[in-house]
């Protein structure tokens, strides 16, 4: 058995009934999108019609409108039919938060049954979309004992993603999924899964039973003066991830507001390049990244600034405290 949930998204979009108004939006459900992917059972060894496909329609929106709340949620549905039996599960949803919603489910999702999220970058009123081929592998690799151990996964385009890597990184392209730091873990051939890579599993994050605190997420940029610095603390932010110039630096006049937030708050020190791991003992010039580490900030390891938002709002969900957090990105 292989569970698809939907969530919305590119993939599930149609137009108004009619051919009315503007545009499109999230209308169609799991069943409906699976009925759209002709001989799928066929495809799949041991989805044979009999039930070996269960649809389930979880949320109908943009991507951008998920929330914390959405994926603890959805992570507890997984984790319920992994224990009822199911084989690997696949979730279908928008692109735009993909490379965070993944990495949601791969923290929190403590099994080695297959999780694979999919979506599409064209709708189904084009003439080419790209969502019944990306569903279509995305069942084959959760149906496939190859894939289980190797965390959560994200399919598009024919290719396999470790979700701790991939993000997107076009606005419109079918290929639009890269990872950066490390490549596909793996790709269908002829709709046969090829593994290349085996990655680690990372360690879970219990699901905050409470309300998510909000993380805020700053960009330096060039001749950045630190005014937002300034602000966060006040805005009621429980923490914050700041994505640097390369390997983890800052313009020198930011650096007393960094620490004087990483007194209050916990800060996590990020790149902005989107690929890499983050430097500790290089460089150490004020606003480096061995002076922001002194001054208390915490270095992500090689989460982008996305993902290491993630991960410290799942943290503060659960209560842990700066030290907790600084454990926490050590291991990654």
């Amino acid at each position: 058995m292989v569970t698809v949930f939907s969530l919305g998204g590119t993939i599930a979009s149609t137009g108004t009934p009619g051919g009315e108004g503007g545009g499109v939006a999230p209308r169609l459900g799991a069943k409906e999108l699976l009925d759209a992917v002709p001989g799928l059972d066929g495809a799949v060894p041991g989805l044979d019609g009999s039930g070996g496909l269960e649809a389930v329609a979880f949320r109908q929106c943009p991507s951008g409108d998920l929330t914390f709340e959405d994926l603890i949620a959805l992570a507890a549905e997984i984790n319920a039919r992994f224990e009822a039996g199911a084989a690997g599960v696949v979730v279908v949803q928008g692109t735009d938060t993909i490379e965070e919603t993944s990495f949601v489910l791969d923290l929190l999702i403590d099994a080695p049954n297959p999780v694979v999220v999919t979506g599409a970058m064209r709708n189904p009123t084009l003439a080419s979309p790209d969502g019944p081929a990306n569903l279509r592998a995305a069942v084959q690799v959760a149906a496939s004992p190859e894939a289980r151990g190797l965390g959560c996964l994200v399919v598009l385009n024919d290719e396999v993603h470790a979700a701790r890597f991939v993000s997107k990184t076009h606005t419109s392209s079918p290929a639009a999924f890269r990872s950066v730091a490390a490549g596909p873990v793996g790709r269908l051939v002829e709709g046969r899964l090829r593994i290349a890579v085996r990655t680690t599993p990372l360690a879970t994050v219990p699901p905050p039973t409470g309300p998510v605190p909000p993380v805020a997420l700053l960009t330096m940029g060039f001749g950045d003066d630190g005014r937002l610095i300034e602000q966060v603390a006040a805005l009621g932010y429980a923490g914050v991830v700041v994505e640097a110039f390369g390997g983890g630096h800052v313009p020198a006049r930011t650096v007393a507001a960094l620490e004087r937030l990483a007194a209050a708050v916990p800060v996590v020190l990020a790149s902005r390049t989107g690929g890499g791991d983050m430097l500790r003992t290089t460089y150490g010039f004020p606003g480096s990244e061995r002076d922001l580490i002194a001054r208390g900030l915490i270095p992500s390891g090689f989460l982008d600034g996305p993902k290491a938002r993630v991960l410290l709002s799942l943290l503060l969900g659960n209560g842990a405290g700066t030290e907790q957090v600084r454990t926490a990105f050590a291991g990654i």
